[in-house]
């Protein structure tokens, strides 16, 4: 049906827009249901966007970027629901067998990546990129390309168009082109390269030799070591700032220093120590850069701790304890309200949202048996969680 004649709806679209800006979720889904008129202009975009941003996952981080276009704001709204309500379908969609090592069997520790269209994931010496199902429907289960060079398991790695960068228990550091057979190799520690990671031309590594490393990729430099960070102690995990100027390492905090600390990244000196207290023990397995001044931060000490270096490199600005005493392995976030967590038993995959102290949601991916979640990685509409022995999927458009 077409609308009545009214002079409301012959005033122009933009005073339209202006006026149908003040109505909330609901009164804008009834106006949609007037006529075809009111359906599209209800419908678009600059009336989502300021709803949007106050939605768990919906592609906007705090800053209002979108890292969505090409979805529809009022569609990722509707989905929005779903997260926060925990309404979704699981799935397993790839198991793999656990590694014979006589006389034991021994768990892999995968690692995971995602982009617009496929998702990688390590699995022993391997990377493999599985292709992402146009409708939203999973992901293609046998492999599009195979990436290998390891002689050892895969520790972790990381995308940075048009490369895969990863660590290897070996002690190497592989960098591989996306599309391509290219591919170098270089000797980077005496010990497992537990973590990695690329931006602007830089590859900082971190491993359970004591030392982080800042290596070029530059033009006839590739594998060149720029500077060795002496830790002392195991580094867990590791990531560079978005502007570029420093990285953060996660270590093992068996010393007497903090086991999260920011370096120079041209120089390699040691910037500044986050925080005071930390328990023995308590080490950093997942860091998470959002903006340049706010990291995420979780580890063995059952905590997701939140810091903003603009205000206190003394103490975290929130933090959030898991429920059941486990520790905490990985940690992503949609740089705005939502964070998502995987636990050290049971394939534990929990919601927060930041605004609240409490867990939002939770999601149960293993049991009988324990697994932990090595890795998750989500879009607006799935979250991919890598156990053990098999990589579950939550589809949040169901």
């Amino acid at each position: 049906s077409s609308c009545p004649p009214s002079p409301l709806w012959a005033l122009p679209e933009e005073l339209l827009l202006l006026i149908c800006s003040y109505l909330d979720v609901q009164a804008l889904g009834r106006l949609g249901q007037v006529c075809r008129r009111l359906r599209f202009l209800s419908s678009r975009d600059p009336l989502w966007r300021p709803i949007a941003r106050g939605c768990l996952n919906s592609g906007f981080t705090q800053l209002g970027a979108d890292l969505a276009p090409g979805i529809p704001v009022k569609e990722r709204v509707k989905v929005s629901q779903n997260w926060r309500h925990g309404r979704c379908r699981k799935e397993m969609v790839l198991k793999w067998k656990c590694k014979q090592v006589a006389p034991f069997s021994t768990f892999l520790m995968p690692w995971m990546e995602l982009d617009d269209e496929y998702l990688y994931l390590s699995q022993a010496e391997n990377i493999q990129a599985y292709q992402l199902c146009p409708d939203g429907a999973g992901l293609q289960r046998h492999p599009q390309a195979i990436f290998s060079g390891h002689q050892e398991d895969v520790c972790r790695f990381v995308l940075g168009s048009p490369n895969i960068v990863s660590g290897g228990g070996d002690g190497n550091i592989v960098l591989h082109k996306i599309h391509g057979s290219y591919s170098v190799k270089f000797s980077a520690h005496e010990q497992e390269v537990n973590c990695v990671d690329f931006q602007g031309g830089l590859i900082v590594s971190g491993s359970r030799d004591r030392t982080a490393k800042v290596w070029s990729l530059s033009a006839g430099r590739v594998g060149q070591c720029l500077h060795t960070v002496q830790t002392e102690d195991r580094v867990w995990s590791i990531a560079i700032s978005p502007l570029l100027s420093s990285f953060v390492t996660g270590t093992a905090c068996c010393g007497h220093t903090s086991p999260l600390r920011i370096w120079d990244l041209e120089s390699g000196q040691l910037l500044t120590c986050l925080g005071t207290d930390f328990h023995h023990g308590a080490g950093v397995l997942d860091v998470f850069y959002e903006t340049p001044s706010l990291l995420l931060s979780c580890g063995y000490d059952t905590y997701i701790r939140y810091w903003d270096i603009r205000t206190s490199t003394r103490k975290c600005v929130q933090e959030w304890e898991e429920p059941h005493d486990s520790a905490l392995y990985c940690i992503r976030s949609d740089k705005n309200h939502m964070i998502a967590s995987g636990s050290s038993y049971y394939g534990v995959v929990r919601l927060w949202d930041k605004r609240q102290t409490r867990c939002l949601q939770s999601f149960h991916l293993s049991s009988p048996t324990s697994s932990p979640v090595y890795c998750l990685r989500f879009s607006t509409t799935h979250l991919y969680a890598a156990l053990a022995s098999a990589l579950h999927v939550l589809d949040f458009t169901a």
